[in-house]
């Protein structure tokens, strides 16, 4: 509340207007798609000239990083939240958490984790904030016992660590934490996308049946 009281009201109706423009961007995603998002149409839906819009975001691509900065901070928070809590960051409580954050806005979810958008580069920011969630799973992964025996893609990953950005998690929980996070990705893609909605079960069953067999290994 007091940074924005700090704003002048010329900052504060830019502000407003940006998260008005942010507002419409979703609805387009909604109804088709990140790839067919298009400044001119929302200009349009807003009463105003697609100069006049290009004044808040220059272009479709500074639009979209937006969006999806918005969306990876959203689950960066929603993951630090379960750290902090009296239970910590388990691999449960991120399972549950993630699914949590998805139901919850299926589209924020396939515009960062679904088909990226042709021709968009994401800066490098962005890129510092995914790593900060996959921090999360790698220090809940790093607290779990070694399974013994090293597997072949273990000692394949402790080469090819890069993406963990420094983490000094061991090669197995290197490899624990990505079999969490394709295998219930791969669920919640599959859910959200509807291909379980005529197969009449419970998705949040074989979530929960996937987690277990997942935390058994």
């Amino acid at each position: 509340m007091a940074e924005t009281g700090t704003k002048t009201p010329r900052e504060r109706y830019r502000a407003q207007v940006r998260g008005e423009i942010k507002e419409r961007a979703w609805e387009q995603i909604a109804a088709a798609g990140a790839s067919a998002l298009s400044l001119n149409a929302i200009a349009k839906r807003m009463g105003m000239s697609g100069p006049a819009l290009y004044r808040y975001y220059a272009g479709r691509d500074e639009l979209i990083t937006e969006l999806i900065r918005d969306a990876y901070r959203s689950l960066a928070d929603t993951f630090g939240e379960v750290a902090r809590s009296e239970s910590g960051a388990d691999l449960a409580a991120l399972a549950h958490a993630l699914r949590g954050w998805a139901l919850a806005d299926p589209q924020r979810y396939f515009l960062v984790y679904g088909t990226p958008v042709p021709g968009y580069h994401a800066p490098d920011d962005i890129t510092a904030i995914a790593s900060e969630i996959m921090t999360f799973l790698l220090d809940a992964c790093a607290e779990l016992p070694s399974e013994g025996r090293a597997s072949p893609f273990d000692h394949h990953i402790e080469e090819h660590r890069k993406w963990a950005d420094g983490h000094p998690a061991p090669s197995a929980a290197l490899h624990r934490a990505l079999s969490f996070w394709t295998r219930l990705h791969g669920l919640l893609s599959l859910e959200l996308a509807g291909h379980f909605t005529g197969m009449r079960f419970d998705p949040a069953q074989l979530y929960a049946a996937e987690l277990d067999d997942l935390l058994a290994r």
